[in-house]
């Protein structure tokens, strides 16, 4: 069958790019084997938050219980599981793909291969697309090759959002922001946790003071926290026992995500078969007539990410002018409790790409907001050759005052400038007037 484009996976980019280019009149073929709209909106970004907003209620309402009041103060774990169920319509894609058909697109469900340049084969099925085929197949869970572990009942990010009940007792085997966030909202809910983190620290690439901060959150919390030990063996007996020493009724695998090129048929094309990433240029190319985005392309597992990229690799398809891609100002949030906010380098990344490097830092406590909320939190910013290229904002809405920080990164804003604005009193982005003084 001729068409125009092929985009192989309907995650957050595939599903942006194939719907850019159907509505602007291409006959364009969007192949699935899962649900349209990917990991985000039935496993992973949607689901969780809404699960984090509960475990933020419920620990609220026993901080303040006069103002929060009694529905808000409500353990059972009910009712999260079933505001899951509606955020992600029952795991049922039908809104998305007929999103996607609206514009004129057609789904087929099945696993896409390339089978030659231009040319993309599901089942018996064979599409030659005219102008472009782009890859948007993401990732999966990552699963180490501990001892033991193979053939048990894990869990992955997956079987912990589907969860109906929860266990009295969970070993978390990774310390990044999927398994964070769902430590602590276990937690809360009177799930007993441990996090085993075979770095030396949580969220080890974001800054040592995010790490610390979190530590000592979720100690306080009863969370046990135990990083530097890497998961050799795993046993099931009834329950899970890592390393002959932490036992647990569940176990939740959160070390990351891998992309699985292997069978796609990049070595059609040209390209390594093998590699674990597509390389790409800035405008999202991988080969002639061949574009990926996403998580893929190793630049960002973030749907933000995967939706910024599919717009410029959209636009390059329909042959308009546009910016390339630029990562300095890459976002990040991790949904804790405090919320870890982060954009551009960290202090040890710039420092190793050997800039001139100026840093600031203010504790939230200390500004007024923070203050009155008797919050715990910081701002920390990397100026070098008078402008910002990183900055941290943990604590209450740490994720919104970002906004603030991506702009000033991006925009590459004089940090003099920044110095001279007039900060809104008292919310909490005034750490940044705070910090700059």
């Amino acid at each position: 069958m001729d068409v125009d484009v092929v985009v192989i996976g309907m995650g957050p980019g595939g599903e942006e790019v194939a719907g850019s280019l159907a509505a602007a009149g291409l006959n364009v073929v969007g192949v699935e084997n899962r649900l349209v709209g990917g990991e985000c909106p039935y496993w992973g970004c949607i689901p969780s938050k809404a699960m984090v907003r509960a475990a933020d209620a419920l620990a609220e309402g026993r901080r303040i219980p006069s103002l929060a009041g009694e529905a808000t103060i409500e353990p059972s774990w009910a009712p999260v599981a079933e505001r899951v169920k509606e955020v992600t319509a029952g795991w049922d894609d039908q809104g998305a793909v007929d999103r996607f058909t609206a514009k004129g697109g057609h789904l087929v469900r099945g696993k896409g291969r390339i089978t030659g340049p231009r040319e993309v084969t599901v089942g018996d099925e064979v599409y030659r697309a005219a102008r472009a085929v782009v890859i948007g197949t993401g990732t999966a869970p990552a699963i180490p090759p501990i001892d033991g572990l193979e053939g048990t009942p894990y869990w992955t990010n997956r079987e912990a959002i589907e969860a109906k009940e929860l266990p009295e007792s969970m070993i978390v085997l990774g310390g990044g922001a999927v398994g964070v966030e769902l430590a602590q909202v276990f937690a809360r809910f009177g799930t007993q946790v441990t996090i085993v983190e075979s770095a030396p620290r949580l969220l080890h690439q974001e800054e040592p003071e995010s790490s610390e901060l979190l530590r000592t959150t979720f100690e306080a919390e009863g969370i046990k926290v135990i990083c530097g030990t890497r998961a050799k063996t795993v046993r099931y007996e009834d329950g899970f026992v890592v390393n002959d020493e932490y036992r647990a009724e569940r176990l939740l695998v959160a070390i990351g995500r891998h992309t699985n090129l292997g069978d796609l048929g990049l070595g059609t094309v040209g390209l390594d078969d093998d590699a674990r990433f597509v390389e790409v240029d800035d405008r999202l190319r991988a080969g002639d007539g061949l574009w990926a985005v996403g998580d893929v392309t190793g630049k960002g597992a973030f749907t933000h990410v995967a939706v910024y990229q599919a717009r410029i690799a959209a636009r390059d398809i329909l042959g308009e002018d546009g910016p390339p891609a630029d990562y300095s100002a890459l976002p990040r949030v991790t949904f804790t409790d405090p919320e870890i906010g982060a954009v551009g380098l960290t202090e040890q990344q710039a420092r190793e790409q050997g800039l001139d490097v100026r840093v600031y830092s203010v504790d939230i406590a200390n500004v007024t907001r923070g203050w009155i909320h008797r919050a715990k939190g910081f701002v920390k910013l990397i100026e070098s050759d008078g402008r910002l290229v990183g900055g941290t904002s943990a604590g209450p809405m740490g994720g919104e005052i970002l906004g603030a920080l991506s702009v000033a990164v991006h925009g590459q804003v004089p940090v003099e400038r920044l110095r001279h604005m007039i900060y809104a009193f008292p919310t909490f982005h005034r750490a940044l007037d705070a910090a700059l003084a």
